[in-house]
This record gives structure tokens, sequence and C-alpha cells, in this order.
């Protein structure tokens, strides 16, 4: 039995897949949470879409709490979210903010609730921000509401009484562009060079996760990367 342990919710997107490789080629048990499976998890908890949050909250709390039972897990890492713009004057405001709220806040406010029942008493909890929520957002208004609650959560996170277990930090990875085949499909002409490689992330989460360089809780750390280097810093 593998001594450590890891959830990755949004283990089937570009970045969650790169840290369940990851963590498992070194000796981890990881748990993916996901609308699909990844095959390359020990463990997978499908979420069910569903329109209503304490639902699909629900049902993926009992779940993780059935495969779990009394076991803690070292590390949960929050890398579900998605894009979608849209500016106020736009026809779909509704539905894209919609969508990040989903994608973003439900999955943040979940992994919380997972930290606070099964991580272990100075584990890690990360979540997914942005460097652009630091300011407004005028062309995709609801991404950045979105990443905003997640920045807030995670400071509320790092707060008195915020439920977290003893010693365990809550850390906000907040990129400008990861470097995902999706994002290079549909950027084709951009500076790759500018954009944050999945296995920088993948190894820093694991750095974190082991007690390396790990940040102080409520940390939003902005990833900035040019010429190929990236760099984690702290928001101001």
């Amino acid at each position: 039995m593998a001594a450590n342990r890891v959830i990755v919710y949004g283990g089937r997107g570009a970045l969650g897949s790169k840290c369940v490789q990851h963590f498992k080629s070194n000796g981890w048990w990881v748990a993916s949470i996901d609308m699909a499976a990844n095959e390359e998890a020990n463990e997978n908890v499908i979420v069910k879409m569903s329109e209503s949050f304490t639902e699909q909250a629900g049902q993926v709390t009992a779940d993780v709490a059935q495969l779990l039972g009394e076991q803690k897990v070292d590390a949960i890492l929050c890398v579900a979210g998605g894009w979608a713009g849209g500016s106020c004057s736009s026809k779909d405001l509704f539905k894209n903010t919609d969508l990040m709220w989903k994608q973003s806040v439900w999955t943040s406010t979940i992994s919380s609730r997972l930290a606070a029942l099964h991580l272990k008493a100075d584990g890690l909890l990360t979540l997914a921000g942005a460097k652009a929520a630091l300011s407004g957002t005028g062309g995709m208004v609801g991404y950045g509401m979105a990443k905003a609650a997640v920045h807030q959560l995670c400071q509320s996170l790092a707060a008195k009484n915020s439920g977290m277990p003893s010693g365990a930090a809550a850390v906000a990875i907040l990129p400008v562009t990861l470097d995902t085949p999706m994002n290079r499909k549909f950027m084709p002409d951009a500076d790759f060079g500018s954009w944050t490689p999945l296995e920088f992330i993948a190894e820093m989460f694991f750095n974190w996760a082991t007690g390396v360089n790990r940040p102080a809780s409520g940390s939003l750390m902005q990833l900035l990367t040019s010429g190929g280097e990236t760099q984690a810093v702290p928001a101001e």
C-alpha cells in the first residue's frame, strides 16, 4: 500500500492528468475526481452532472467518504476549471458565468470540505485561481468573478476557525496561460515561451506536498513564465 495519498479534483483535464502521472510515478496512491475516469489513477470518483450545487457537492462528498473510509490523504489538488469569455453586453454572459461558477467555485468549495474531512494535519490543499482576476476582467466577467472567489476562499481557509486541519495549508496558483494542447490549438500564433508548462506545476505541487518550499497558507502564487522559465511569485 502506498504510504502517501493524493486526491486530484479535475484529474481528467490537461493539468489534472499531468498531476496524476507525476504523483503516481513517485509512488503515491492517487484518486481522481472528474466527470470521466482517469485510467492512470488508482481510484476514480465520477462527478454526476447536476444543476444543483448541493446535489453535486453531496454526491462527491459521499463518494469520497465511501472510498477513503478512515484513511486520510496528504494532499488535495483542485485543478478543475476552464475558461469562457464574455462582457456584460455578451448574449452568453449568463451561460458562461454559470459555467465558470460550476467549474471553479463549486469544485473549490467541495475541495475545501474534503480537506476539512479527509486531509491529514499539515496536509496541502491547492486551488486554481488566475492572475487576471487580481484586477478587472472586462472581456471575461464570469471568469474573473469565479477566480476572484477562489482567491477569497483560499485566504479564508488560512484564517482562524476556517475548519482546515491543524497545520494544513491552502495555497492558490494564479497562472496566466497554461501550456495545454487545447490552448495551442486555439492560439497557434501565441508566444509559447510565456506559457506555464504543466510539468512545472505538477513538480511544484509535489514539492509543496512533501514540505519543500511550501508557501504559507493563504498564499496566492502567481505563475510568471518568460522565455520558458517559470517563477512562482506571491501576489501583493
